[in-house]
C-alpha cells in the first residue's frame, strides 16, 4: 500500500516540520503571523518605494529607502581620505588581496612556495598603497581608510594573533615556572579588560612613555591592541583542545624518540587546532568586527568613513540605508569566514 497522503509531500513535510503537535502549530502561526506583518512593508520600503540613483533632494521626498546615498558617497565610504586621482591602487590592492585569498582558499595550493606568493603579494599591495616608488606619488598612511585599512586591521590582526595565541597556549602549559607565569598573568591581564580600554591605551598612554621626538604610526599602534587582545583569546581556546588530547598520544610520541618541539609539531597541535576550530574561528569573526572600534580614536575605517558621510546635513536623514549597506559588507565577510572554517573542518575531518 501506499503511505498516507498526509506523510509525503508538501503536506508531509509540513506536518513533520511545522505542525508536528500543538506548540509547533501555534508557533508557526504566530511566526507567520508576524511574517505578513512586517516583511511586506519591509519589502516595499526597501525595493517598491526607495531611489537608488537621486540627489539628496529627492531622497527626502522620497517614501522609502534612500538608497542614493551608497552610490553618491561610494568613493569616500570605500576609500576614505586618500587622495581621489589615486583610488586605482587602493581598489588594485583589494582585487590582489582577494585574489590572494581565494587562491589560498585551496588546500591543495598550501605549499611552501603559497609563503613567497604571500610575501610577493602584500610587499605589492604596500607598494600600491604607499607609493613613493616607480613614479607612484606617496601617500602618507594617515589617509588611508575605508575598506582597505578595515581589511589591513582585520588581515594582519588575524594572521598575526593566532600563532601567538598558541604559543601563549603552550606556555601556559609549560613545565618551566616562569614562561607558564608569564602566559597565565598576560592572558588573564588582557582578558581582563575591553578592546576599548587597549585602543585608548596604545592611541593615548602609550605615546607618553616614548623618548621625545619618536612616534609611532596609530595604525600600527591600533594593530598592536587587536593582535595582543585577540591572542590571549584564542590562546584559552587552543588551551582547551590540549586539554583534551589524551595522555598515550603524548607517550606515543615519547616512545618514538620525538622531542617536545616534534612532538607538538607533528602529533598534538595538528589533532588539538582541528578540535577547535569552531571556537577559534568564532573569536577571530569577533575580531574581524571588533576592527570597527578603531574609530573611536580616529582612524577612517569603514565605520568612521560612513559616519563621516553622514555629517554632511544633505544626507543626515539616511542613517539607516548607509549602515545597512556597512553591515551587509561585514556580514559578507563574516559569512564566508564561517562558510570557509565548514569547509576547511569536513575536509580535516575525512578518513576519520
Amino acid at each position: 500500500m501506499k503511505p498516507p497522503v498526509t506523510s509525503v509531500g508538501v503536506i508531509g513535510w509540513l506536518r513533520t516540520n511545522l505542525f508536528s503537535n500543538v506548540f509547533n502549530s501555534i508557533l508557526t502561526i504566530v511566526m507567520v503571523f508576524f511574517l505578513i506583518k512586517i516583511v511586506p512593508p519591509l519589502i516595499k520600503w526597501a525595493f517598491i518605494d526607495s531611489v537608488w540613483y537621486t540627489t539628496s533632494e529627492a531622497c527626502k521626498n522620497a517614501a522609502g529607502a534612500c538608497w542614493s546615498v551608497v552610490p553618491s558617497n561610494i568613493r569616500l565610504i570605500v576609500f576614505g581620505l586618500y587622495p581621489h586621482a589615486e583610488h586605482w591602487r587602493p581598489f588594485a590592492a583589494m582585487i590582489l588581496l582577494f585574489g590572494l585569498l581565494f587562491y589560498t582558499q585551496n588546500r591543495k595550493h598550501w605549499k611552501k612556495n603559497l609563503i613567497y606568493l604571500w610575501i610577493a603579494g602584500l610587499l605589492i599591495m604596500g607598494l600600491l598603497m604607499k607609493g613613493g616608488l616607480f613614479g607612484l606619488p606617496s601617500v602618507d598612511s594617515t589617509d588611508w581608510g575605508g575598506i582597505p585599512l578595515t581589511l589591513l586591521l582585520a588581515l594582519f590582526g588575524l594572521t598575526a594573533a593566532y600563532p601567538l595565541g598558541v604559543l601563549l597556549a603552550l606556555g601556559r602549559q609549560s613545565k618551566m615556572p616562569v614562561v607558564r607565569w608569564f602566559s597565565i598573568i598576560y592572558i588573564e591581564l588582557i582578558r581582563g579588560v575591553p578592546l576599548i580600554s587597549l585602543l585608548f591605551m596604545s592611541s593615548i598612554i602609550f605615546p607618553l612613555f616614548l623618548p621625545e621626538g619618536i612616534t609611532i604610526n596609530s595604525i600600527l599602534r591600533a594593530q598592536a591592541a587587536i593582535i595582543l587582545f585577540t591572542a590571549a583569546y584564542i590562546a584559552e581556546v587552543v588551551r582547551g583542545g590540549l586539554q583534551g588530547m589524551a595522555r598515550g598520544q603524548y607517550e606515543a610520541a615519547q616512545s618514538v624518540g620525538l622531542n617536545y618541539y616534534l612532538t607538538m609539531r607533528l602529533v598534538i597541535l595538528p589533532q588539538a587546532l582541528k578540535m577547535v576550530i569552531p571556537p577559534t574561528v568564532s573569536i577571530l569573526i569577533s575580531a574581524f568586527k571588533d576592527t570597527s572600534l578603531v574609530v573611536i580614536i580616529s582612524l577612517w575605517d569603514l565605520m568612521k568613513t560612513t559616519k563621516n558621510v553622514l555629517t554632511d546635513p544633505a544626507w543626515t536623514g539616511a542613517s539607516r540605508e548607509a549602515f545597512i549597506f556597512i553591515a551587509i559588507l561585514y556580514f559578507l565577510g563574516c559569512f564566508s569566514m564561517s562558510q570557509y572554517s565548514r569547509k576547511l573542518e569536513k575536509e580535516l575531518s575525512q578518513g576519520e
